[in-house]
């Protein structure tokens, strides 16, 4: 199997301008079109100008948009990876555990809680290197949504589609939640592995500070992240198309609240730090900066290193279409009039 990538997908963006390209002709035909039927009827004024080509001109458009799109490829430089190898890095194993109930919903931090959550975690992941990462979601129970891994293109595609609608039950079980995360390291006796739990911190049905003392016996360090305001906020929620504040069976207004308290607790017990999130920082990024001074691992994967380019083939097509535009010129030549290679009608 073999990996295909583009060295310089930046270069990709220009096939935006293609569309435009072809609005422009069309246009510059329509106009040429009007123009001529001021001067009677078409296909008698083509006659009266019998050098006239409209076809040629059609056709070198055609091969003059391929060229160009053929161009752009060429510079955005594909490549297929055509070996494999296995690379020994040294690194961590990191995995957040971020909080999906509907309180994550709450706007006191723009654009609301897990928008932002997911933002940071997608800027963190830009950042990694030789780090290993994982992703558990959690509300009324935990679930894996990435293993740990070191395919950081994966992991950001899957980050994009965490929604509150992902977990049927609803809650806060930041216990089950660590202990997911304590089974989903790799196996081992090294000190280099810590998660990250990003929550309101709103825990009813488990006991998370226990589950923080046993991964801390593990060799796991466990620090959070409260996110949200203490004074408490409603919970936004969509009902028959109409913004609405999610109610409580008896129909009032549920106010969700960061509680620091049991946050603070679960770091302690953990061996890990707690850091309060604000719409500015998160505080993701300095949870990080901690733990890369812990004892690095070496970690083990298999990439492709070596890329084939394979710009030549595009440019090659380049030429080809160039010089086939250059062969056709704008007007009939009179000597080579008796031969008719464009016969379609427009």
């Amino acid at each position: 199997m073999q990996l295909f990538r583009f060295a310089n997908p930046d270069f990709l963006y220009l096939l935006l301008l293609l569309p435009v390209l072809v609005f422009v002709f069309v246009y510059n035909e329509l106009r040429r079109r009007k123009a001529l039927s001021r001067l009677g009827e078409i296909k008698l004024v083509t006659t009266l100008i019998p050098e006239s080509s409209p076809e040629r001109h059609i056709v070198k458009f055609i091969l003059q948009f391929l060229a160009s799109a053929a161009l752009i490829i060429l510079l955005a430089r594909p490549q297929f990876g055509s070996k494999l190898e296995d690379v020994k890095r040294e690194g961590v194993e990191v995995i957040i555990a971020l909080d999906v109930s509907n309180s994550m919903l709450a706007e006191d931090i723009q654009p609301n809680r897990i928008t932002r959550a997911k933002q940071a975690i997608s800027r963190l992941v830009d950042n990694l290197e030789d780090d290993r990462i994982g992703l558990i979601v959690f509300a009324g129970d935990a679930y894996t949504q990435i293993p740990v891994t070191t395919d950081y293109v994966s992991a950001k595609m899957f980050l994009s589609t965490i929604s509150p609608a992902m977990v049927p039950r609803q809650g806060t079980m930041i216990g089950a939640a660590i202990n997911l995360g304590i089974r989903s390291f790799t196996p081992g006796d090294d000190k280099s592995k810590a998660m990250i739990i990003i929550t309101d911190g709103e825990n009813h049905e488990d006991d998370p500070v226990s589950s923080a003392s046993e991964a801390a016996g593990s060799g796991i360090v466990i620090h959070t992240i409260g996110i949200g305001s203490a004074d408490g906020v409603p919970i936004p929620v969509l009902s028959s198309g109409r913004r609405d504040y999610l109610k409580d069976i008896e129909g009032n207004t549920v106010i969700t609240r960061l509680d620091e308290d049991i946050l603070r607790k679960i770091s302690e017990a953990g061996n890990g730090s707690y850091v309060r999130a604000s719409n500015s920082n998160l505080g993701l990024e300095e949870i990080f900066s901690q733990i890369r001074k812990m004892k690095k691992q070496e970690i083990e994967s298999t990439v492709y290193t070596e890329y084939d380019d394979q710009f030549q083939i595009f440019a090659a097509i380049v030429l080809l279409l160039l010089f086939a535009d250059f062969l056709i010129m704008e007007r009939k030549n009179r000597r080579l009039a008796n031969i008719r290679i464009f016969r379609f009608k427009i």
